[in-house]
């Protein structure tokens, strides 16, 4: 197993914190002190993952969206592009991302700065919607990246798939539409 996988996949189970460098070299064949010889720190290690994980994520939105021109249909494939990331339970870029708490500061702030150019994608999207001008777009796509980012909260397999679930969002915020 790559020690970036193995990385990825124990951040992603047990959180930053829980998870050791001893924890990474047990699962690819490694002692501790010898997994050094490849890696930088921990730390390090976390971001590396964490920035894969993220522009992965980006890759597929963008991917997504370029597929369409009318501004709610790309909207639309954001949303359902980024459920189907929050929803698969093979997934290592949403847990990778709602870790933020447990790292140290420094760290916090490198992995914020690249979620917030994740988050250009949606800034774009929301500035090209025909919406009321008295609608804050900032606010307005902070509620959005809010409520997408925490349907695994709720979510339950069965009812409606990732893209009915986008399809709803969009059809309620449209309602700010001019």
């Amino acid at each position: 197993m790559d020690i970036l996988e193995a990385a990825a996949t124990l951040f992603a189970q047990r959180g930053y914190a829980a998870t050791s460098v001893r924890d990474i070299g047990e699962q690819v064949g490694l002692l501790g002190g010898s997994l050094y010889h490849h890696i930088k720190s921990k730390e390090a290690l976390f971001v590396r993952v964490h920035d894969i994980a993220l522009q992965m994520a980006e890759d597929r939105i963008a991917l997504a969206v370029s597929r369409a021109v009318d501004p709610w249909d790309r909207l639309e494939a954001a949303c359902v592009t980024m459920l189907e990331i929050q929803l698969d339970p093979a997934s290592l870029t949403m847990p990778l991302m709602n870790d933020f708490g447990t790292v140290p500061p420094e760290i916090r702030e490198r992995l914020v700065a690249k979620r917030d150019a994740f988050e250009t994608i949606f800034r774009n999207l929301v500035r090209d919607l025909p919406l009321d001008p008295s609608v804050d777009r900032g606010v307005y796509r902070l509620l959005l990246l809010t409520l997408l980012n925490n349907v695994s909260g709720w979510y339950r397999d069965g009812r409606l798939a990732p893209k009915e679930i986008a399809r709803q969002i969009v059809l309620i915020f449209r309602q700010q539409a001019v």
